[in-house]
């Protein structure tokens, strides 16, 4: 194939580290990356980024779009421009809080026909697991779904509900005997129900009704069953580092899990929630500094694996001064690369470390293999990164549908320039352009 794009930058994050290079580009997949000197076949267009860091575009697991059903709080039009305007060009829409939830191949169907257009980013699927669904989640894996969400505690929405440990060895007995893969969201809903539970706007009582003995408890459960079965399975937005011994321990035993965490659990902390600022909400909870300083180090160590935003949003009528009764989310999406290599890089920590937990892994996690990074035979998805530029955060200038975040007026480091899919530009300085994202399904 004739060479069509060369994308050049004295500084490209691939798998063997960063160097100056030459990216080639040919039908939308990478060919060769080259010395950075090297000279630009015939034919082909010259991208300079000059000292701006081009690195793998992110791939983000986990985020709820709600189309369709509740495209009053996102949707596939608005979620994919805030993930291109953000450096993010894969997500997988998780199966819950859209109207029907991805809970039988006809329900895929259905999101997939209403995302096909709207796409700005490539979009995948998870399936759910549900009480009364273990006859769907074969259909559904042959379908192409990534895997397979379920609760330990309710979900938040009537129409997703939760499975107990009974439920939850049965569907993952099913989903072990074809291979797949359980996503769980590990809170263990008997801790819940003891927790103390005082509504109002006090962050503090919220956090004490969300203690992380719900946490820990749910997730040595799950390392207990899919011991039993050698299962794989995956720790959803991990906030207890109490329970990192136990990933550890089991990891080093030989258990199949992963672990992900997220931007809110990495960058804020309990200490700095105002009192009736909802925005900040999300189960499980955002913890204490002390809390948040072991994550990190979990991150280092590869206890925990890759870092998702969990982008969860709502209408801003939902965020009631009342953390009882306020909807459970945050909004990040299009925050995500910025506000994890801020707080990365004061830490110590690299861009490096920052690809491999929002780009690798989350791709290795879903079987992504043409995703997450720069080498031959990959796509060629890329973002744009001045990592030394500042910018504060006004919400007006999100793509998310609804502009509520926690990050507002936040100072963070790292400037998306411009994100790449397939070696076609759609995002320009924040500005995405016409649609171009593809439906993805598993294909191992």
């Amino acid at each position: 194939m004739a060479v069509e794009l060369v994308l050049r930058s004295t500084r490209v994050i691939t798998p063997g580290g960063t160097r100056a290079a030459s990216v080639a580009v040919a039908a939308g997949k990478i060919t060769a990356v080259l010395a950075h000197d090297a000279e630009v076949p015939a034919g082909a267009r010259l991208e300079d980024f000059g000292d701006d860091v081009l690195l793998p575009g992110l791939v983000d697991t986990h985020v709820h779009v709600n189309d369709p059903g509740r495209t009053e709080w996102e949707g596939f039009w608005t979620a994919t421009r805030a993930a291109a305007a953000g450096g993010i060009t894969t997500i997988l829409d998780m199966p819950l809080n859209s109207l029907p939830p991805t809970t039988t191949v006809d329900h895929l169907r259905i999101k997939q026909d209403v995302a096909r257009a709207k796409a700005h980013v490539d979009v995948g699927f998870w399936g759910g697991a549900l009480p009364d669904n273990v006859k769907d989640l074969r259909p559904l894996h042959d379908a192409g779904v990534y895997g397979f969400k379920c609760f330990l505690s309710p979900s938040g929405v009537e129409e997703f509900p939760q499975l107990d440990q009974e439920r939850l060895a049965t569907s993952l007995a099913e989903i072990t005997g074809f291979g797949g893969l359980l996503i769980v969201h590990a809170e263990d809903p008997h801790h819940l129900e003891s927790a103390p539970q005082n509504p109002g706007p006090k962050y503090a009582d919220f956090l004490a009704s969300r203690p992380r003995d719900a946490e820990n408890t749910a997730i040595q459960n799950l390392i207990d069953q899919a011991r039993r079965l050698n299962a794989r399975v995956h720790v959803l937005h991990l906030s207890s580092s109490d329970a990192l011994p136990l990933i550890a321990a089991a990891k080093a035993e030989g258990v199949r899990i992963t672990v992900e965490s997220c931007p809110h659990f990495l960058t804020l902390t309990a200490e700095e929630v105002p009192d009736g600022a909802t925005e900040f909400k999300c189960c499980p909870p955002i913890r204490e500094a002390a809390n948040q300083d072991l994550l990190w180090d979990a991150l280092a160590d590869g206890t925990i694996d890759c870092v998702v935003s969990d982008h969860s949003p709502s209408t801003a009528d939902l965020k009631t001064g009342d953390f009882a009764t306020a909807w459970g989310g945050i909004s990040s999406l299009q925050l995500g690369l910025p506000a994890i290599w801020t707080e990365a890089r004061r830490r110590g920590r690299t861009l490096e470390d920052v690809v491999r937990w929002m780009s690798a892994a989350p791709a290795a996690l879903a079987g992504l293999d043409a995703k997450g990074a720069i080498e031959a035979g990959r796509d060629a998805d890329f973002a744009v990164l001045a990592p030394d530029e500042t910018f504060a955060v006004d919400p007006a200038e999100l793509h998310h549908r609804n502009q509520v975040t926690a990050y507002a007026g936040k100072t963070l480091y790292g400037v998306v320039k411009s994100t790449w899919l397939r070696g076609t530009r759609i995002a320009d300085h924040g500005t995405p352009t016409e649609p171009t994202g593809r439906l993805l399904e598993r294909q191992n």
